[in-house]
């Protein structure tokens, strides 16, 4: 299965601003690729949300942990982290058009899930991120390149706490994407920001 765009942001809610309005924002910067990640609050109430704004930039939807709520609201996809649901059970509950991605930091975890019938692998954290609670072990370049010498046969999606200067090297890897969510979320330019990413992916892919 192809993927929305190789740039996925990966929602979240700040002090200032609803999931909803992040996601608006990102948008509207150029992001066609969202994950809902809804981790406190009514998952389904943003998942509506979500997806009429996304319908309305063309954009493509997944959400984390809920295959229910993304077959309720008719989004795209859904994401599975390493202790949620198996990525099969996932699939059975959102169909078998459903974008399915999951969660892997080995390379174990990685072919597990490709065998499974994930389309893709969301693999991290790179670098030490406060977004997620319970954080896996940092991976690094070391990390992408064994994930990679293991050759798991469906695109891989950096993410955690990834920088605008990370993106060629990890790129060098192999890796198919990046996924991120307080470097767009937190930038002052949304739009130079979400362009500049999407510049790095095309000029190293």
């Amino acid at each position: 299965m192809i993927l929305p765009q190789k740039l996925l942001y990966i929602s979240q809610q700040t002090p200032t601003a609803s999931h909803a309005d992040n996601i608006l924002a990102a948008c509207e910067a150029g992001c066609r690729w969202i994950q809902l990640r809804v981790k406190q609050g009514d998952a389904t109430a943003a998942a509506f949300e979500a997806m009429d704004i996304c319908r309305s930039f063309g954009a493509a939807l997944s959400i984390n942990d809920h295959p229910e709520i993304a077959k309720t609201v008719g989004a795209q996809g859904v994401h599975v982290g390493l202790q949620d649901m198996p990525v099969a059970e996932a699939r059975a509950i959102a169909g078998p058009g459903a974008l399915i991605g999951g969660t892997a930091n080995t390379p174990e975890d990685a072919l597990a899930h490709a065998a499974a019938g994930a389309d893709y692998i969301g693999y991290g954290p790179f670098r030490f991120t406060s977004t997620k609670e319970k954080l896996s072990p940092i991976l690094g370049i070391p990390g992408y390149n064994r994930l990679m010498a293991a050759q798991p046969g469906i695109p891989v999606i950096a993410i955690g706490g990834i920088l605008l200067n990370d993106i060629p090297a990890i790129l060098d890897t192999g890796v198919y994407g990046i996924a991120v969510s307080g470097l767009i979320t937190h930038a002052p330019d949304k739009k130079s920001i979400v362009q500049q990413i999407l510049d790095s992916i095309w000029t190293n892919s």
